[in-house]
């Protein structure tokens, strides 16, 4: 069985492909470039292929499809970038590759004691070797109401982190768990999480019913000062509303992992180009907002995990073997 890999990392992901190679007994072509129209001659005679966060419109999987391929699996959790209506009415099934929630969670922890102690300022002053405290002093999370919005396993993990730090914990979700409920953990409505939290932590999945979720109204119920981290997928925050609660003062910090628009700019060296993405580019430049490039995920039992998933499930999809991780 062939099996076609894009944008195969070779610093990381190519010893690990090879290994599983030979393991599992399949055939695997790697190759560094993404999935294009051109590049995907490359799956000829092969029923799947591997991809990151590309963009799949229907032009694209068409494209596939006529090349014979049959499974398509994400090396990521969220598959918003692929047209899943269009891979179903080509035939084409959809997977996508779980791994532990720790890195995200830990991550995501991270990027809250980042924001409210300030330290994206911290060091941009060290670099210029400022070292005065004036407009640096920060928060305590024992005096701070954490919201997280999501309480699937990531959510559940960053709740868990939380409570050693004796912040209030309170959450949101369409499905209530009552493991969560059962660490002392209040499930309160939107509205409320607005109203009520200092620090807002994104762990969604992006649907259609969600997208920009944290947009214009939702920030005007927020609190003054409310800190906001997103290391979910940037299509839940409008990025022209954040912009703008930033510029009030509104929105007292941001940590995010995630931006819209991202699609063709992460994990591509750009250093030479003009981004085509002006939010981006105004969120970096604020002292109070830390970026980072969609890595949250990175760690090296995490690299090991969705390689590994990616390439066991096109031998299930092939054997016609029950796949945990099809797209329904």
């Amino acid at each position: 069985m062939k099996i076609t890999v894009y944008n195969c990392r070779d610093f990381d992901e190519r010893e690990l492909f090879l290994k599983y190679e030979k393991e599992l007994g399949v055939e695997i072509q790697l190759c560094t470039c993404a999935p294009t129209q051109e590049s995907a001659a490359l799956s000829q005679g092969g029923l799947c292929i591997s991809i990151i966060t590309t963009a799949m419109p229907a032009e694209l999987l068409e494209t596939f499809a006529s090349y014979g391929v049959k499974y398509i699996v994400t090396r990521s959790i969220g598959y918003d970038h692929i047209d899943i209506a269009a891979a179903k009415r080509l035939g084409i099934t959809i997977a996508n590759s779980p791994y532990g929630p720790n890195g995200v969670a830990d991550y995501a922890t991270m990027l809250i004691l980042m924001t409210i102690r300030k330290m994206k300022s911290i060091e941009m002053r060290g670099a210029v070797q400022d070292y005065t405290l004036k407009g640096l002093q920060g928060r305590e999370l024992k005096d701070l109401t954490v919201g997280v919005i999501g309480t699937g396993r990531i959510g559940r993990t960053v709740l868990s982190n939380l409570s050693g730090f004796g912040c209030k914990r309170i959450a949101y979700d369409i499905y209530e768990n009552d493991e969560v409920k059962k660490s002392g953990v209040h499930y309160v409505t939107l509205d409320e999480m607005w109203q009520q939290a200092d620090v807002i932590s994104l762990h969604a999945p992006l649907t259609e019913e969600n997208h920009h979720m944290i947009g214009e109204d939702a920030i005007s119920k927020m609190k003054d000062g409310v800190m906001i981290i997103n290391t979910a997928r940037g299509g839940l925050i409008d990025s022209e509303a954040l912009i703008r609660g930033i510029e009030s003062g509104k929105i007292g910090g941001a940590g995010l992992d995630v931006v819209e628009n991202e699609f063709g700019l992460y994990y591509n060296d750009r250093r030479e180009d003009i981004l085509d993405n002006r939010e981006l580019y105004l969120l970096r430049s604020f002292p109070n907002v830390t970026v980072s490039h969609h890595m949250a995920f990175y760690t090296d039992d995490c690299v090991r995990t969705v390689a590994r998933n990616a390439i066991m499930g096109c031998t299930y999809f092939a054997e016609g073997k029950e796949n945990p991780w099809e797209v329904k």
